[in-house]
């Protein structure tokens, strides 16, 4: 067993997130341009690097894999590579393996998935209102999404929602998403959200809505009871009392939640980004595909988490969009 992967902080990194394209059959309005120049497709890791990359990882200690995209499920042949993940589960390595998607192909790849060894999902789900899931997707149809949930829950997967908080959007729906998660057994986590990506016409000042404000109107309606766990990622928990669920709170810009990050994120092109709030990254394409052994692939993989910072620099304090980010958020991996 090699040594496991620890940063200049002495965090180790246990958890990948793996973009595995950066296409999508929607156009979400924080995440996309709504005319998307896709990379050509011979600049991306073909599904067999993916799982050489992958592996890598896990033999230097990564237990935690997270599948995202742009939409994961849009990949061509992607059950393939969730096929071939399995083995590292079935020995232990891989403690989990999961997946973010926007749900719009799980009618077609919930039983698979679980097949696969996919225990829990997070969906990405913004509103409940069918003209603003059209509005805020630009290209989707809410009638989908909520009958792939269905689909993943028949398959028996758990399932999250993970909601970005956007004023004058959603704020009326908070309770509305809250009491639907509780009628279906689902967790809902809150994500701030973040200056990634040209902003164009959309304002992320504008937009932004902070969790602390959210949190103070739950708690006049529920009886919130902090807890201590934590999935694996940034979210901090809280227990609603009154249905048992619990509700994440993910807060880049009101909380930096880094002193305990345990991830890195790698990009559909083999890119490895330390932080998700910087734009330092390493280039693993060119030792993966320079040698057949792993070892240039695991050297780089060592120099790239020697240079992991300490924390992010997202920042709307001042009323202005700082530490703003130039790539979209579907280029790193939501």
């Amino acid at each position: 067993m090699s040594a496991p992967l620890i940063d200049p902080f002495a965090r180790p990194i246990s958890y990948l997130r793996v973009s595995v394209t950066d296409r999508c059959d929607f156009r979400c309005v924080y995440c996309m341009a709504e005319n998307m120049t896709f990379l050509p497709k011979k600049e991306l890791l073909t599904l067999e690097e993916l799982d050489r990359m992958c592996s890598t990882f896990i033999r230097l200690g990564v237990e935690k894999l997270r599948i995202t995209g742009g939409e994961p499920l849009v990949r061509k042949g992607i059950m393939t590579f969730f096929q071939n993940m399995r083995r590292h589960l079935d020995t232990g390595a891989l403690k989990e393996l999961t997946l973010t998607t926007n749900g719009s192909q799980l009618r077609k790849f919930a039983g698979e998935l679980a097949e696969c060894g996919v225990r829990r999902i997070n969906v990405s789900l913004d509103t409940l209102d069918d003209q603003k899931f059209a509005d805020v997707t630009r290209w989707g149809k809410l009638a989908q999404v909520l009958d792939g949930i269905d689909a993943a829950q028949d398959a028996g997967m758990r399932v999250k929602l993970n909601a970005v908080a956007l004023k004058g959007f959603n704020e009326e729906e908070l309770f509305t998403l809250t009491e639907f998660c509780a009628a279906r057994d689902m967790d809902l986590t809150w994500i701030e959200v973040m200056p990634m990506g040209d902003l164009g016409n959309e304002d992320r000042l504008d937009q932004y809505w902070p969790l602390s404000n959210l949190r103070e109107r739950l708690a006049e309606r529920y009886t919130l009871t902090d807890l201590t766990e934590r999935s694996g990622g940034p979210a901090r928990y809280v227990r609603l009392e009154e249905t048992g669920q619990k509700i994440g709170f993910i807060t880049p810009l009101t909380h930096n939640f880094c002193e305990s990050c345990n991830r890195v994120r790698l990009t559909c092109t083999g890119e490895l980004y330390m932080c998700l709030g910087q734009e330092d990254m390493a280039d693993l394409r060119a030792p993966l595909r320079a040698s057949e052994s792993d070892a240039p692939l695991e050297d780089a993989i060592r120099a790239a988490i020697g240079r992991k910072p300490k924390g992010h620099d997202f920042d709307y304090s001042r009323q202005a969009v700082d530490g703003q980010m130039t790539r979209h958020m579907s280029h790193t991996g939501g």
